[in-house]
């Protein structure tokens, strides 16, 4: 996985943890949902961790290049 996909799944998943922290609140908020923030919360942790991963690999490795483009289509 190159650079440019690592930065797209980071993406992708800061996207998810950032719904699921939306849905958590919601649910805190909620007097009928309150049971459900604690799940959504952990989940939305997990993606950020995985949004965090895919930043740090990302950070890790060079930029492509005209010399280093991937070739793999």
């Amino acid at each position: 996985m190159d650079r440019i996909k690592h930065l797209n799944c980071a993406d992708e998943a800061l996207l998810r943890a950032e719904r699921l922290a939306g849905y958590a609140e919601d649910a805190a908020h909620s007097h009928n949902d309150r049971h459900r923030a604690e799940p959504f919360a952990a989940v939305g942790a997990l993606w950020a961790d995985i949004a965090r991963t895919h930043a740090a690999l990302a950070a890790a490795l060079p930029e492509q290049t005209d010399e280093t483009e991937d070739t793999d289509v």
